[in-house]
């Protein structure tokens, strides 16, 4: 080969690839919490983008299914739902084996058929000595499910069950003690099977530990730990819960990071009276809530149906936002209410859907349990995280430093202006007359002409204290929120 000299002597060049930035949190995920034992312990939750998904894994008649309808049953339609797991009470330790392809289990029944004296050894329930399961005559079997029989025939202290694409062993005890090992070989003379039932700890998918009972705000914890995906929650089970596990869920919710939203509906036929105090609803706004809202009705899920409106907003489209009053809750029915309790319902902070003399329905108030509207918690929500998110972007993705002076302080200051104009974009943010204490240069009455204020004191007023430590002077931003017309006076003067 001919020497030839390599360019990067005389030019060098290398390229640098940004890492990539922190996504920001998603604000339209309802977290559905129920107690169908359909999503094990272990697994916690799964996601799903269409009501058809949901009936698959739940049927059409589970309190999953049924707050899921209505969720998605809203026009727009969200995009995004999370299912998680209550487990109200304690469950089995349980073996899932390997699962078997549809094209493979003709295979394994054939195999298994032609298998009269199988073996293999089980420790159930932690036990130091497995026992061994032998004489497993499978010859007359015509299904993988009753070949699961046979299996279940021979357990004491276990169940085994084909679920259609592998073998499920279960402990028959419950709780925190309760287990299936993976199987070892049987060591006898008779056919070892736990390989060929994909059972052992190489072939099998996993050891289940058992679960203790838990109360429902230790579900939300769990699901907190697992995904910060989610925003919105509500709960779907089989029989309501108490008013005290609501309010547990309630303060957990009002204190829990990131900031999460707890929709709670109040079926109590005597919400709407006055004189009636023994309403979640009315606890809930004594407690004066602001990460929980209430609604009415004899649907034990429509409080679902809010979130499915509220989450179909795309904070990254130009108005976008809504308020929630006025808004339809397809699948719920009307309540026909008096003027006075619909008064009523206003002072618990209780929203509703509605029905009025116009043959029309809406729903009503759009508030949270402390007065503040749903649709500005949800919106400002948005807003400190796309902030926070910028802002660490900023510091994460830059190659080189951001100096500690007015001119980084600037770059700081045009991101959050940034977030700023995107709430604006959205509707969030508008134009208007500034009626709180001022700081900087904005004073009380002062006109926002872009619908926010940014000011950050100069680098030079910094403490000495705060520079060593590289922290950056506080930037503070004058929000003004566009809001919501809901209510209207018409004067109509005539003259003859």
């Amino acid at each position: 080969m001919t020497a030839t000299l390599n360019p990067s002597r005389l030019v060098r060049c290398e390229v640098n690839l940004s890492p990539i930035a922190a996504a920001r949190r998603g604000f339209g995920t309802l977290m559905i919490i129920g107690d169908s034992a359909i999503i094990n312990g272990y697994e916690r939750y799964r996601s799903y983008t269409d009501l058809d998904s949901v009936a698959d894994d739940f049927g059409t008649s589970a309190p999953e299914y049924l707050a899921a309808a209505l969720y998605f049953g809203q026009s727009p339609r969200p995009e995004t739902l999370m299912i998680g797991r209550w487990l109200q009470a304690a469950t089995s330790g349980a073996l899932y084996c390997g699962v078997v392809a549809a094209s493979a289990q003709a295979a394994l029944l054939a195999s298994l058929k032609a298998i009269t004296d199988g073996e293999f050894k089980i420790a159930i329930d932690g036990d130091a000595t497995p026992d061994r399961i032998s004489s497993l005559d499978f010859h007359s079997c015509t299904t993988l499910s009753g070949c699961a029989t046979v299996i279940d025939t021979a357990l004491t202290g276990a169940n085994c069950e084909w679920d259609g694409e592998k073998f499920i062993i279960s402990s028959a005890s419950t709780g925190v003690n309760s287990s299936i090992a993976f199987l070892t070989a049987g060591g006898g003379a008779g056919t070892e099977i736990s390989g060929i039932i994909k059972g052992t700890s190489a072939l099998g998918l996993l050891e289940l530990p058992g679960y203790a009972a838990e109360e429902p705000v230790a579900a939300i914890a769990d699901l907190c730990d697992k995904s910060g995906a989610w925003y919105g929650l509500g709960f779907a089970v089989t029989n309501s819960l108490s008013d005290a596990q609501i309010l547990a869920n309630a303060a957990y919710v009002e204190a829990a990071s990131p900031a999460r939203m707890y929709g709670v509906t109040e079926t109590d036929a005597n919400t709407p009276e006055s004189v009636y105090t023994s309403d979640i609803a009315y606890q809930l706004e004594a407690l004066e809530y602001a990460r929980t809202f209430c609604v009415y009705s004899a649907n034990a899920n429509a409080a679902c149906s809010v979130f499915g409106r509220a989450f179909s907003v795309n904070f990254s489209a130009n108005r976008s936002t809504i308020t929630l009053m006025y808004k339809q809750m397809p699948g719920i029915t009307a309540e026909n209410l008096t003027e006075t309790q619909a008064l009523t319902l206003e002072a618990k902070k209780c929203n509703v859907f509605a029905a009025y003399q116009n043959d029309t329905a809406i729903l009503q108030y759009g508030v949270m349990c402390d007065g503040s509207y749903i649709d500005e918690r949800h919106g400002l929500d948005w807003f400190q995280d796309a902030l926070q998110t910028a802002e660490y972007n900023l510091l994460y993705t830059s190659k080189t430093k951001i100096p500690q002076t007015d001119a980084g302080q600037n770059m700081l200051i045009a991101v959050a202006a940034g977030v700023c104009q995107e709430a604006v974009n959205n509707g969030l943010v508008a134009p208007g007359t500034w009626n709180a204490a001022g700081f900087g240069q904005i004073e009380l009455g002062d006109y926002l002409k872009d619908g926010y204020y940014i000011y950050s004191a100069p680098m030079a007023l910094q403490a000495q204290a705060d520079r060593e430590q590289r922290i950056a002077p506080p930037i503070q931003i004058a929000l003004k929120l566009a809001g919501a017309i809901h209510e209207m006076d018409v004067i109509v003067d005539v003259n003859r």
